[in-house]
């Protein structure tokens, strides 16, 4: 459309002066603008653009910045295959045609060789990764002590347990996703793109017997610049002091929402301590992370934990309606618990500020669970802190959460986990339910390889996918093993009726279709009848969580977003269907029994009955809430706090990966060359041209009297 107008514009301008000069000028000018027409088509010729592709981009906290990014105009380099690290002697330093563009396989995105090729970073304009369909024996980019820094343990509180010091939690964490790349990092899919690449730089590329290859070269260019540098402080002082009208951010703080609900409901609007009132806490964490942007599944992480939870929650519904028990048991499910505990301590604080509906002396004791993936021949352990259970009283209500477990053989600190900014806070009594007695089972702890497969969830390869959504696999029923062990624990801990917790069990179909929803195709006719039907098209072929929420999982956003999956899942798993209609549902304050301030009101879009095309829809009615899962520093101003999560994402214009061939740098200044004469011949042309026009398009007047 810019195009368009501007030719009529210049064709327009031309419309005085000498008739011949016009014309010349308008064929000129009509055939730029036929040729821009076809521009577009010129560029796909030049440029093979990558689709799917996912960056490394930039995080900040408090004291530095993490991640990747490209320069602002993105950074293009020769594409090298990398076979081997000795391999490295290529682009590093042999290869004649810097800066090489590295392609590697994901058995080589090691730390050695990622910390060698940042170390030669002007040698190295990016980094590609070939992430293959099935997954190394292990692989873990995250930090071997997660959350040290933030948790209970410090030079104040169990000195000698913090840091890791007497339990290394994740061995096989090589710490890549905290370092920071000067160079775009993507990842590339195992698909015909990727051998397009490599058979481009076989074609152009390889050198042969040692020698340099001839041009033209194949290259690769990533776009990836990110606008916030340095730390939170300065983004967010940047954020603070734009002038435009229309002011760019650099960075937002990572946040999304915790879902909570209780057995029995809360008025939302009455919020601090509660008299007489003895609350037990039920807690998983919802979020994972990976090394790359929004791949991260965290099926072992967080999937196992907060199915697990889902599914106890739903085995308690019916006997805590028959026979309550004495203490009221709240569901958590904690936001952001990878960056530094952003959803429990976000909790906590508001616990403290009489901001929630109840307050930390209301709660009688914690029950989290951990990664539960229940691999062959593992247990189930108790975590407890010790250094709290020297409180006789707390010690006391830890031995009373005992069940069909095992507690660690040695004294050792609790896990990384939420219970931590409780105990932060308070001593307060609490486990923490894990398949692994000291570090941890899970061989791909926050990296992209912890996905289905990880849990060992397959199907018959002759399924349909609706018969996939409800075939009960190997790990469906241990985890609802574990359901119903932790339901009957929580049971009994409320002071519920001994004589029914026997009775309480776990559904093995809840249980599956959970797992297929989350971990292989949230596009499914369950997840679809549980939903909103104006959130029906949010649900995506494939789930993927991360720290922006799971549509955002990365990313966590300070936009106003639809409520989660889990959030419906919480809602339909421990509330009532009504006989609400939907005008109904949307009002029900308008009604003598209902009250928005004591339930949430949900108008969900149900099954399709047999024979039918309509969904029969309905209302359904739970205790059931949404909180903010943004860090208090934010909330205080605090951006260097060393108490709470201060971790924001730096913002970008856009992502972009593509691949063309390369000319020599003596071919490109000939062409510049000649480029720049035929301009100025081209000057002088029209110079001349103009100068001269009224002698070269000039015409002789005939007389008006010629008679023929």
């Amino acid at each position: 459309m810019k195009s368009h107008w501007m030719c009529s514009n210049m064709v327009r301008c031309l419309g005085d002066g000498n008739t011949s000069l016009q014309k010349l000028a308008t064929s000129i000018v009509f055939f730029f603008c036929l040729s821009d027409v076809s521009c577009n088509s010129v560029e796909q010729k030049i440029y093979v653009e990558l689709n799917n592709t996912v960056p490394c981009v930039r995080l900040l906290n408090a004291t530095h910045q993490i991640g990747c990014q490209s320069s602002i105009s993105g950074d293009t380099g020769v594409i090298h295959v990398l076979e081997s690290e000795e391999d490295l002697e290529w682009p590093l330093s042999k290869g004649p045609n810097p800066p090489y563009m590295v392609l590697l396989e994901s058995s080589l995105f090691t730390r050695s060789i990622m910390m060698k090729m940042k170390n030669e970073s002007n040698r190295v304009a990016g980094v590609a990764v070939v992430v293959p369909n099935t997954s190394p024996p292990e692989f873990s980019p995250h930090t071997t002590c997660p959350n040290e820094n933030t948790g209970v343990y410090s030079d104040n509180y169990g000195p000698n347990l913090a840091h890791c010091n007497t339990t290394v939690w994740n061995p096989r964490g090589n710490g890549l996703s905290y370092e920071e790349f000067d160079f775009p990092v993507f990842s590339l899919k195992e698909d015909n793109e990727t051998e397009f690449i490599k058979q481009c730089y076989l074609d152009h590329n390889r050198a042969v017997n040692g020698s340099a290859p001839q041009y033209p070269l194949c290259a690769m260019q990533l776009f990836s610049h990110m606008h916030a540098v340095t730390n939170t402080p300065t983004c967010m002082r940047r954020n603070d002091i734009n002038f435009s009208i229309n002011p760019e951010m650099v960075c937002d703080p990572l946040g999304d929402y915790n879902v909570w609900g209780s057995i029995r409901p809360y008025n939302d609007t009455v919020f601090g301590h509660k008299e007489n009132e003895s609350v037990v806490i039920a807690a998983a964490r919802l979020d994972s992370r990976a090394f790359f942007w929004e791949v991260s599944t965290g099926a072992e992480g967080s999937v196992s934990g907060f199915v697990t939870l889902l599914a106890a929650a739903q085995a308690l519904r019916e006997v805590t309606h028959e026979a309550p028990p004495t203490r009221n048991i709240l569901f958590a499910f904690f936001q952001g618990e990878t960056f530094d505990y952003i959803g429990s301590s976000r909790m906590v604080y508001d616990m403290e500020n009489g901001k929630f509906v109840i307050d930390l002396d209301n709660i009688h004791s914690v029950l989290e669970i951990g990664q539960v993936a229940l691999h062959s021949g593992n247990n189930l352990f108790l975590h407890s802190d010790p250094v709290s259970r020297r409180n006789n009283t707390v010690n006391d209500v830890v031995r009373e959460e005992l069940f069909s477990s095992f507690f660690p053989n040695v004294s050792q600190p609790l896990p990384p986990s939420s219970l931590q900014r409780f105990l932060r806070a308070q001593p307060i009594p609490g486990i923490v339910l894990a398949d692994h007695e000291s570090a941890f089972n899970n061989r791909y702890y926050e990296s992209f390889y912890d996905n289905a497969a990880n849990l060992n969830l397959t199907y018959p390869s002759d399924l349909s996918p609706e018969e996939q959504l409800e075939f009960v696999t190997h790990t469906a029923e241990s985890l609802t093993d574990v359901a119903t062990v932790v339901a009957r624990a929580l049971y009994k801990q409320a002071g519920g009726d001994e004589s029914r917790v026997n009775t309480i069990k776990a559904d093995p179909k809840i249980v599956t279709q959970m797992l297929y929803g989350f971990l292989v195709s949230s596009n499914n006719s369950w997840f679809q009848a549980v939903m909103a039907p104006e959130l029906k098209n949010i649900l995506t072929c494939v789930h993927v969580l991360g720290y922006l929420g799971l549509h955002c999982f990365v990313f966590f956003c300070l936009l106003e977003p639809s409520p989660p999956e889990y959030y419906y899942l919480l809602a339909n798993l421990t509330g009532a269907a009504t006989n609400l209609t939907q005008s109904q549902c949307q009002k029900p304050d308008e009604l003598p029994n209902e009250s928005r301030q004591m339930y949430s009101y949900l108008w969900v879009q149900g099954i399709v009955p047999p024979n039918s095309t309509e969904r029969d829809s309905f209302c359904v009615r739970a205790s059931v809430r949404l909180t903010k899962a943004v860090s208090p520093a934010f909330e205080l101003g605090e951006y260097a706090s060393k108490d709470y999560s201060t971790w924001t994402e730096s913002r970008w214009k856009f992502i972009k990966a593509r691949i063309f061939l390369v000319a020599s740098r003596d071919l490109e200044m000939l062409t510049l060359g000649v480029g720049v004469a035929v301009l100025f011949t081209s000057l002088l042309v029209t110079y001349f041209i103009s100068t001269k026009a009224d002698v070269l398009f000039s015409s002789t007047r005939e007389p008006a009297s010629a008679a023929y």
